[in-house]
């Protein structure tokens, strides 16, 4: 029965082909069969993590904390540089240029990131904005529908992963504006192994790290938008999960 790998539904659907890539560099390190499994949205991926129906993942750093803690599965390795940030943005036409002109009773346009959607709660705390006070709009079907959403006037505020607001085209770029930008620096994805294959760890980071050093390697992590990987030790996901238990308490 093959490993199953899968990776967090916050992906672009432009980086699946990438996956595939990815995936089949998986088998030939391993040298077993690896099956990439993809999920629609964040309820199906957990529900499969929750019966142990998953082996090897790209995980979001709020779920990345959850399957170490609750699930015994190891850091392997984590994008080089890059970090998971959020971008507040609003329709280029609406009058706010900063958070505090924000007002509530607003519209939040969000997908089902969990930690983009906390640290976008969070950076609109100088509003006196909250839960409380505020419609959230959930967009599954991804980040250019929350810009869509804030272009079209069906919602006021939008919260963006940075990495893909930087990636929209120019002229979807061009229909928002952004009033705020986090710089955490520390929240980022991870790859992940569960605890039947936490003895393949060092083969994985060591072909992980490599990859950058050769041409057919960094064409696998450009197709992933990874500039390239760097190891995590234990020490990274604690303080990382520490970091995400306290702006969960912010």
């Amino acid at each position: 029965m093959p490993w199953q790998f899968t990776v967090s539904p916050d992906f672009p659907p432009d980086q699946l082909p990438g996956w595939y890539v990815f995936n089949t560099w998986l088998q030939r390190t391993l040298g077993e069969p690896v099956h990439l499994e993809t999920y629609l949205d964040f309820p199906t991926q957990r529900a499969a993590i929750a019966a142990d129906q998953i082996d090897l993942i790209y995980a979001n750093p709020y779920d990345a904390a959850m399957l170490v803690r609750d699930k015994g599965f190891t850091g392997v390795a984590r994008p080089d540089g890059k970090s998971d940030e959020v971008v507040i943005a609003v329709a280029a036409n609406n009058p706010a240029t900063r958070v505090e002109d924000l007002r509530p009773g607003l519209r939040v346009a969000s997908t089902q990131d969990p930690d983009i959607n906390m640290m976008g709660m969070i950076l609109l705390e100088p509003a006196d904005l909250s839960d409380a006070n505020v419609v959230h709009q959930p967009c599954v079907s991804g980040y250019a529908l929350v810009a869509r959403d804030l272009a079209k006037g069906v919602a006021d505020v939008g919260f963006i992963l940075a990495d893909a607001y930087d990636r929209f085209s120019a002229p979807l770029r061009a229909s928002l504006k952004v009033l705020a930008r986090s710089q955490i620096h520390d929240v980022r994805h991870v790859f992940l192994v569960s605890p039947r294959l936490a003895e393949r760890r060092e083969t994985l980071l060591n072909a992980m790290l490599a990859l950058s050093n050769d041409a057919i390697g960094r064409d696998i992590l450009n197709g992933l938008h990874i500039p390239a990987w760097e190891a995590v030790e234990q020490e990274d996901m604690e303080f990382m999960i520490d970091l995400i238990d306290t702006l969960a308490e912010a």
